[in-house]
């Protein structure tokens, strides 16, 4: 209970400290230590780590009174691909279903203003991914975002993810979207319970957009879109980056095209998502499957030590594998039930001799 307090107490603090919780949290420091470190280096904050963990059990308690999951770093419920990324929330205040975090998952993002076009090409593709039991993330906001979600619905699993509260829904017309989502899916933030939007919470929440995504799509993105914001959080992730190509003489779509310029994959059916990820059709949920090969004929694999969880960094020192390709790499193991993640990003060998 003390670690679920001092993470939910770290997520309380000033939005502008959350950028040193990163190196610490990747470091295995405990979160206490964390905590009353932050506080000491801000001593003109005015308020004590008791103060701030008295709020932590308040916010705790109120969560739990409205059915809101606080999923915290060191819960194996954390999603592994987000806990790589450099900069990743203590806590997932969570909506809805803790298995929707355990698929395989692809973002698809795009225009709040989209055309016809868009977003009839966004719900197409969100259908034809969910079916194949890979979870939809998207931001939930009009336009491209709402027509992802409607076409993830359709066929299986989504995730939202909100620049406020989970029990805040903006914009407001989404609210019996994000209820239909919660059913199956999830609704998570950064945020804990009852934070209002704010403009300058919506470019941070990009990166959890990506963090939680093998791939992101763009679909129908402006010179100045937001949608090109987490598409470059996806870069720095080293996440794949793709993008459905438009009409060339409205401009609607410069910002898509510019990454297709750039090395973007261009997308024109679900096919071309699953091919990029390497993923046969069905495999995205996170059930174990029947594993082959051995332990040695596999240089991951032969670098975890059963019993012994590791983390993508250690993991990489290992096998001298690049840690964006790495994440990969232990996704289809987890889906061949080789390898099984545990709390703070980590992943521990299945022994399955018996």
């Amino acid at each position: 209970m003390s670690r679920l307090v001092d993470l939910v107490a770290l997520s309380l603090l000033p939005i502008s400290w959350w950028r040193e919780l990163g190196p610490d949290l990747h470091a295995g420091r405990p979160c206490g230590d964390i905590l009353e470190d932050l506080l000491t280096r801000h001593a003109d904050y005015n308020e004590t780590p008791k103060g701030v963990r008295s709020r932590a059990v308040e916010t705790i308690e109120r969560a739990a009174e409205t059915g809101i999951d606080p999923v915290v770093w060191t819960d194996e419920a954390y999603p592994p691909a987000l806990a790589a990324i450099a900069d990743p929330p203590p806590v997932l205040w969570l909506r809805g279903c803790r298995v929707a975090l355990e698929r395989a998952a692809v973002a698809i993002v795009g225009s709040r203003a989209g055309s016809a076009y868009a977003l009839a090409v966004a719900e197409r593709l969100a259908l034809d991914v969910a079916a194949q039991q890979i979870a939809v993330v998207s931001g939930l906001a009009r336009g491209v975002d709402s027509a992802a979600h409607r076409g993830a619905l359709a066929a299986g699993t989504t995730i939202a993810v909100l620049g406020c509260g989970v029990d805040r829904v903006y914009p407001a017309e989404h609210a019996q979207l994000a209820c239909e989502i919660a059913v199956s899916g999830a609704i998570v933030s950064e945020l804990p319970p009852g934070t209002a939007p704010r403009p300058s919470f919506f470019p941070r929440r990009n990166r959890i957009i990506s963090g939680l995504a093998r791939a992101v799509v763009v679909i129908e993105a402006g010179e100045k879109s937001g949608s090109l914001i987490t598409a470059r959080c996806a870069l720095e992730q080293g996440r794949d980056v793709l993008a459905v190509p438009g009409n060339v003489l409205n401009g609607r779509n410069r910002g898509g095209h510019a990454l297709i310029r750039d090395g973007a994959k261009i997308v024109e059916t679900a096919d071309d998502i699953i091919e990029e990820l390497c993923l046969p059709a069905g495999s995205g949920i996170g059930s174990p499957r029947p594993g082959t090969g051995s332990v040695g004929s596999d240089p991951v694999l032969a670098s975890l030590i059963d019993g012994e969880p590791c983390d993508l960094d250690r993991v990489a020192e290992r096998t001298g594998v690049d840690p964006s390709r790495l994440l990969s790499r232990l996704f289809e193991l987890e889906l061949r039930g080789l390898v099984r993640r545990v709390g703070g990003g980590r992943f521990v060998r299945v022994d399955r001799s018996c």
